[in-house]
């Protein structure tokens, strides 16, 4: 009878292995981006080749927003097991600590979306990103960004000088706090409200998203002077889950994971980039637009500016001390901020 028992012990067992083997890790993530927008759409391709990559031992369904809960409330619902992750823009969750608003978008950082992945991955930026998540439950897989975000204007605008007074569209934080000490004059208004404030001429610029979207939604054709490449803004978007559940993952599993989402940050980079160049070509070709190209020089000067709102926000936590600390030694590194 022990035998029979045993016997029946180890069948168990063994179908149990054989079943995590195949692939037990069904996992629900949800985006911050809604349903159809070209972002979810390269987040369920992503999702659908981790799959692959794991020979469906990982299956990953990608949620749109607001699907179980609000956006700003992913965060609390990965630790919860709620949802099991997030693609999402980490300034989100600021209000926890100012670290996140600092690494999600240290406004007037970065160039390109490569020298965020650079610093995301060999930076420094992937443990900061673990050392503030962990705590609360999530780990950080990895960093995709849309890319840096262009500029709408009605007025040219070649370098700093040229924003003082400009009375412009910004988010709330860092981003209104940097744009004012350049001297523009930066109001609250929601982004569906863009449009309509600068062709009634209640704003001359502001601060929107990358250069296609905005010459697809008309912007161009009310605010002729748009800056691209732009200056200012380049979101990260974390990709992350559950730390319970990732600590359960074989390693091979975890290194699929993380390579995955390196390239799934190509990918959203380079067909984003793709499709700015397109437009950029039909707005050079009308008449009506001028495209603006900062100097390196003129860059420099607003990154120097957002410098100074930097250590600002770096006061405000001792997570968000280091992570200026930790992004200032890697600009340095990279010949970006001067010493």
């Amino acid at each position: 009878m022990k035998f029979l028992k045993f016997a029946a012990a180890a069948v168990i067992a063994a179908s149990t292995a054989t079943t995590a083997l195949a692939a037990d890790y069904s996992l629900r993530f949800q985006s911050s981006d809604p349903a159809g927008n070209p972002n979810f759409e390269l987040q369920q391709a992503w999702a659908a080749r981790v799959g692959v990559l794991t020979n469906d031992r990982v299956n990953v369904e990608m949620l749109p927003v607001g699907t179980i809960v609000q956006h700003t409330e992913t965060q609390d619902a990965v630790a919860a097991g709620i949802i099991d992750g997030h693609i999402t823009d980490t300034s989100y969750f600021t209000g926890k600590d100012a670290a996140f608003g600092l690494i999600a978008n240290p406004v007037g950082a970065y160039g390109s979306p490569s020298e965020m992945l650079n610093f995301m991955e060999y930076g420094g930026g992937k443990q900061l990103m673990n050392e503030l998540l962990n705590p609360y439950g999530l780990q950080f897989i990895g960093a995709t960004t849309p890319g840096l975000e262009a500029f709408i204007s009605k007025v040219p605008l070649d370098g700093v000088d040229d924003l003082k007074g400009v009375k412009m569209r910004a988010p709330e934080g860092l981003v209104q706090n940097v744009f004012a000490a350049a001297g523009a004059a930066p109001v609250n208004l929601p982004g569906s409200e863009v449009f309509t404030a600068l062709d009634k001429g209640v704003i001359d610029a502001a601060d929107y998203t990358v250069f296609s979207t905005n010459h697809q939604q008309g912007m161009h054709a009310v605010a002729g002077h748009p800056v691209y490449p732009g200056f200012h803004s380049m979101p990260l978007v974390e990709v992350s889950m559950n730390k319970a559940t990732w600590d359960s993952m074989p390693a091979d599993i975890q290194a699929i994971m993380e390579m995955s989402v390196r390239d799934f940050a190509r990918d959203m980079t380079a067909q984003l980039s793709m499709r700015d160049a397109v437009a950029v070509a039909e707005a050079i070709a009308d008449p009506n637009i001028t495209v603006h190209n900062w100097s390196a020089e003129e860059r420099a000067k607003f990154r120097a500016i957002a410098r100074s709102q930097w250590e600002k926000v770096a006061e405000k936590s001792e997570n968000a001390k280091r992570v200026y600390a930790v992004l200032s030694a890697y600009l340095k590194e990279q010949g970006l901020l001067a010493q």
